[in-house]
């Protein structure tokens, strides 16, 4: 199965000085996970955390990313939602293993982790980045993209260092929403890199969007006019909270899981308008047609924390809304 880099993926990664690794391993076939959620789902879902020994405070900052954890364990979600870049360094078996020690209290509470592959968790050899990955996530069965079903929530993970419209992933992603069930409210996409930002390079290291994740936008805002299910964007990469919506699809940035910030000069479209530091997760629940995504903002002063809910919204299933009209 074809799982090479396009040579434009290569190109964009040398532009953008990324070391990454390129996926010459052979994707075993996807994936389709259950999750019996009991009706109502509550998940919970944020990225870069950037697991590395807590006396590297060059790639993270410890203290912010074990605090999110512990919350993230005291909310008792169905499950977590990681937006990639969960180790530092992928290929660091000891990266992995502070992931292990400081996300014990998940597996103490049972929580279901459910992640997405960003470009850190691919950095070193290739075979060696997810050999650890998947060693913490076998329940992925060595699949790099696959779907989640849980209550009313149809849930799409992919892996964006592949192209996400053409290629083997491409097919299976379209063959996916082709094929979603007629009693899903909600089709919620996971990926690592934003189909849109505010970030730009020249902000203190930001990111763009890449051309990639706005044709994957183009065409999921496309077949959103012919769905019966709300489509809802989870991404991360950028280390900051933002919230758009496009063509009906509403896309979150939510890389605030640990990584240090990223200034941003937020754009007329961007939803949320607030400033400053914005380490978060994002609480969403979902019950009779109705998610409510909630920004859980960490503040951190002289070791003290302080919590806010500084952006909230309500996103109703096509559905739902044309008959409340009617």
């Amino acid at each position: 199965m074809e799982t090479m880099l396009s040579t434009k993926r290569i190109v964009l990664g040398l532009l953008f000085g990324l070391s990454i690794c390129l996926p010459t391993v052979a994707q075993t076939q996807p994936v389709d996970l259950r999750l019996d959620s009991g009706g109502r789902v509550h998940f919970i879902a944020f990225g870069d955390t950037r697991f590395t020994d807590p006396g590297d405070t060059g790639a993270a900052n410890p203290e912010v990313r074990q605090k999110l954890v512990q919350a993230v364990a005291d909310a008792h979600p169905n499950f977590v939602s990681l937006g990639g870049d969960i180790a530092y360094n992928g290929s660091d078996a000891n990266d992995w293993k502070v992931y292990d020690s400081e996300t014990a209290a998940w597996r103490k509470g049972h929580i279901h982790i459910y992640p997405a592959l960003g470009n850190h968790d691919l950095q070193g050899d290739l075979k060696t980045c997810l050999a650890n990955y998947f060693q913490r996530f076998p329940e992925l069965r060595q699949s790099r993209y696959y779907s989640l079903r849980a209550g009313s929530v149809f849930m799409v993970t992919l892996d964006s260092s592949l192209d996400e419209l053409s290629g083997p992933q491409g097919e299976w992603l379209k063959n996916e929403i082709d094929t979603v069930p007629a009693d899903v409210d909600f089709l919620v996409i996971v990926l690592h890199h934003p189909p849109y930002t505010s970030s730009s390079p020249s902000l203190a290291g930001g990111h763009s969007a890449r051309p990639a994740e706005q044709a994957l936008a183009k065409y999921l805002e496309e077949r959103q006019g012919r769905m019966r299910a709300r489509i809802v964007v989870f991404a991360g990469h950028v280390h900051n909270y933002e919230r758009f919506e496009h063509g009906g699809v509403t896309y979150f940035v939510t890389g605030g899981g640990g990584a240090h910030p990223y200034a941003i000069k937020r754009k007329p479209s961007d939803q949320y308008r607030g400033g400053g530091v914005n380490y978060h997760y994002i609480d969403v629940h979902v019950d009779g047609g109705r998610m409510v995504a909630t920004m859980i903002r960490l503040g951190l002063k002289k070791g003290s924390a302080s919590w806010s809910r500084p952006d909230s919204v309500t996103i109703v299933a096509p559905a739902i809304g044309a008959a409340r009209a009617n």
